[in-house]
């Protein structure tokens, strides 16, 4: 299989777990995508009712509208019976990196409100070690510049992420800095160094937030769980 039909595979893994009248909190990105559009087809076909969801997103409240899917503020809803949502990065602890979509802050608010999360995700995602590309990390926009600086004097080798050659601009009004986890170090650590520093509102290091994962391999989809 491609990644795509991978990912697609992933999603329609986890469309099991749903039930009519569960709450559900939907991710964001290219495999999240794969799953809203499966669950609004099974609600469409009558096949699942009284689903109530919130999502991670303005990007995913848009598709899930144009599908009819019903949402809700998170507050209305929670605690969750579930959250799906895909990662950037998956180790053997089941802890992830995410939000290279943008949408960190928002996925772990969701997330950490949810009794069960399930990550989708195609075997490309799984690593060896977290870090293998960026860590996304979300600071407001007073603190950008001396962030930037600082984190430079950590080794982190700071870049601003932008979008038609402009700072991202995420759904909270701040600023991503994409910045890189030394070889040798525990990225624990380096996430707690970054997160004693004022301006700093999230990063993209989920640790405990996962309950399992939905890994879709060219062998089928294997599940992780905590």
């Amino acid at each position: 299989m491609t990644a795509e039909e991978q990912k697609i595979e992933a999603a329609r893994e986890a469309l099991r777990s749903v039930q009519s009248g569960m709450s559900l909190g939907l991710g964001t990105g290219s495999t999240a995508k794969e799953f809203v559009a499966l669950l609004g087809d099974a609600l469409a076909r009558g096949e699942l009712r009284d689903i109530r969801c919130t999502c991670t997103s303005k990007q995913t409240e848009d598709q899930a509208r144009t599908l009819g899917i019903p949402l809700f503020a998170l507050a209305d809803i929670s605690p969750l019976d579930l959250a799906i949502d895909g990662a950037d990065e998956i180790d053997a602890q089941l802890r992830l990196i995410k939000g290279r979509g943008g949408a960190l802050l928002r996925e772990k608010i969701v997330e950490q409100q949810a009794k069960r999360f399930i990550v989708i995700a195609d075997e490309s995602k799984i690593v060896e070690r977290l870090g293998a590309g960026v860590l996304p990390v979300e600071v407001t926009p007073f603190a950008l510049d001396v962030l930037e600086k600082r984190f430079s004097t950590m080794g982190l080798a700071p870049v601003l992420r932008l979008r038609d050659g402009q700072p991202r601009i995420t759904d909270e009004g701040h600023r991503i800095l994409d910045v890189r986890v030394p070889a040798q170090s525990d990225i624990e650590e380096i996430v707690a160094r970054i997160r004693e520093l004022a301006g700093v509102v999230e990063t993209g290091f989920f640790p405990t937030e996962a309950t399992e994962a939905l890994i879709a391999t060219s062998n089928g989809v294997r599940r992780m769980t905590r």
